[in-house]
């Protein structure tokens, strides 16, 4: 069946019409979107300067993933989704990772949003195709936000909850009107959409698993599927925005195969004897220790640390607040002096992290010292409702000397657990009402924590308390989380220099209460819905700056987590076949500019696994 066009099934007169009543793209209409201040790039530029625009196409690139998939479908709640598909999927911008937050057009040519950024058109590359020749048109993009939306993963639903509806307002137009008149980002957000083809999805149902790549208009095509094992992506030859400027000096790579493993440690060893060509390296031991092997002493295998002005997010021991064990902050805080980062890091990091204190670390974004004139004022009509500590303190997480014996920090503990109500019996910490055991389990997906975790274990087991540890296959981990199905877990909230609408996710109560919402916490608290509302709808950067600052206080304040740690820099190893540009992003790795040298894939040979 052909694609069905709803702008050329119209008859001369009523096109007339319908474009007369669009609003008129004029001088307001502009090649790019920045959240605050002005745009890096101007219309005329020909590539982002951490791309070179001369860089070589070609060359196979073999890359690991540890467990498995079942689905090409990476939209919705359902299956578990093959790494790498985002590789199929334009969208109607991209973003430019050496500015805070700064899109411009992909799919889209033209943006056009009025000073209060109340709604957003944009008009569509009469170039811009699907892998299969058709045209991208206003009908695919007002269907890709509405599937979407109604049928997506429930993140979309969330993260286009202010968005109110979408038309086609010209041939190639579409505008989107937003029902909260305050928020700036959301432009930028419905740029961020990925485009699927509406005629492709005619009579197929969305929400299921399957093994069918599905239609995209990106750079890369599916060419080899083997479920649960690889999958492999081939560089569409006819790419039709191969020449943008956006674009331009990226996606060099002829061919990427995504091998996957059992574990994170078979992986390594994969990568050592030369089954695939490049890793990023995640724990900090086998950074320092793992990779003794001929091919680094000899060169073939390069490793470099690559500095980075990412915010580095929070990862942490994450309390499921859901648990009636955990609803009290007391008991929260209490279980923070039972993690000894200090002597974690000194014995099983080699001194390689740094501790992890705000939820937007490694930014201006973070909560520092007390709180700033700018962030009282935010903070102030939240008083009384709020810990006392927010306006008083600065949140500093538990410290200790590194030699292992924390019962100075343990006393603290079994302060605070006494304060909530619980209290040791034979040795055992129960509730004093009630009589239960204090009992959770740590649910973890990644061998590698076990070691990290079963330190704090003794320690809990010093205050009384049972905590046991289950390691479990990706698929029924991720069940678990989409089902708040868990205790503890090891979570990671990752941030960006602009944070909008995600928080809503990450911290909003409807997030809380949607199956496969990434509020794993079940934070439900008005005070931090207010806040994130607040921060959302920040007119320019200094209140954005002030408004997550006290947000962040607030989040720390509530000891939803036990912070873990972070590195400013990127830890990659990789065989010597590559080439990059001198200058690299300021806020992403940029592996997607990165290219096959030819020299140096014939000097190195075939690897041994290959």
């Amino acid at each position: 069946m052909g694609r069905f066009n709803p702008i050329a099934a119209l008859g001369a007169g009523i096109l007339a019409l319908l474009t007369a009543a669009a609003p008129a793209i004029g001088d307001t209409a502009s090649h790019g979107l920045a959240m605050h201040g002005d745009l890096k790039y101007g219309p005329g530029f020909t590539h982002f300067d951490y791309a070179r625009p001369d860089a070589p196409k070609g060359g196979d690139v073999r890359l690991a993933a540890v467990g498995t998939y079942d689905t090409l479908n990476p939209f919705t709640l359902k299956g578990v989704p093959a790494s790498g598909l985002g590789r199929l999927f334009d969208t109607l911008t991209a973003k430019s990772d050496d500015e805070a937050f700064s899109e411009y057009g992909l799919l889209a040519e033209s943006i056009e949003t009025p000073a209060d950024r109340s709604w957003v058109i944009f008009t569509l590359r009469p170039e811009a195709r699907f892998s299969d020749g058709s045209p991208v048109t206003p009908a695919d993009v007002t269907f890709s936000f509405e599937t979407l939306k109604t049928q997506g993963h429930p993140f979309y639903r969330a993260y286009y909850a202010s968005v109110a509806k979408a038309e086609q307002v010209g041939e190639r137009a579409v505008k989107f009107t937003f029902s909260d008149k305050d928020n700036r980002e959301l432009p930028l957000i419905i740029g961020q959409l990925p485009i699927l083809s509406k005629a492709y999805w005619q009579g197929k149902d969305f929400t299921k698993t399957t093994l069918e790549a599905p239609l995209g208009s990106g750079p890369y095509r599916v060419a080899a599927v083997d479920p649960g094992r690889s999958i492999t992506y081939a560089r569409n030859p006819d790419y039709w925005g191969r020449d943008l400027p956006v674009n331009r000096g990226q996606n060099n790579f002829d061919r990427i195969r995504v091998d996957y493993y059992r574990d994170a440690t078979v992986a390594l060893e994969a990568f050592k004897a030369g089954e695939y060509d490049f890793r990023q390296e995640l724990t900090a031991k086998d950074w320092a220790t793992g990779y003794d092997a001929p091919a680094v002493r000899d060169g073939r295998i390069k490793k470099e640390e690559i500095p980075n002005n990412n915010p580095t997010g929070m990862q942490a021991f994450v309390f499921n607040t859901r648990r009636d064990f955990f609803n009290d902050p007391r008991v929260r805080e209490a279980l923070n002096y039972a993690f000894d980062f200090e002597w974690t890091n000194k014995n099983l990091f080699n001194g390689a992290y740094t501790r992890t204190r705000s939820y937007y670390s490694n930014s201006e974004l973070a909560a520092q010292g007390l709180p700033t004139p700018g962030e009282l004022k935010v903070l102030e009509p939240f008083r009384g409702k709020v810990p006392e500590q927010v306006f008083t303190q600065a949140y500093e997480p538990p410290v200790t000397d590194g030699s292992g014996n924390i019962r100075g920090n343990l006393r603290k503990a079994m302060t605070l657990l006494k304060a909530a109500g619980w209290e040791v019996r034979g040795n055992k910490l129960v509730n004093r009402k009630t009589g239960a055991p204090f009992e959770f389990e740590i649910l973890l997906v990644q061998p590698a924590f076990e070691r990290v975790v079963l330190p704090m274990v003794r320690n809990l087991e010093r205050l009384g308390i049972h905590a046991s540890v289950r390691t479990v296959d990706t698929t029924q981990y991720q069940n678990r989380l989409n089902d708040f199905d868990f205790d503890m877990i090891v979570d990671s909230f990752g941030e960006s220099l602009s944070p909008g609408n995600e928080q809503r996710d990450f911290w909003g109560c409807e997030s809380a209460k949607t199956p496969g919402g990434r509020n794993t916490i079940g934070i439900c608290d008005p005070v931090v819905e207010k806040l994130v509302d607040e921060v959302i709808n920040a007119p320019d950067r200094q209140a954005l700056i002030d408004r997550t600052r006290a947000l962040d206080r607030v989040l720390q304040w509530g000891f939803y987590v036990i912070p873990n740690w972070h590195t400013r820099v990127y830890r990659v190893a990789y065989w010597n076949k590559f080439s990059r540009p001198a200058t690299p992003p300021k806020y992403d790795l940029g592996f997607n500019t990165w290219w096959v040298d030819a020299k140096k894939a014939a000097a190195l040979g075939a690897p041994q696994g290959q």
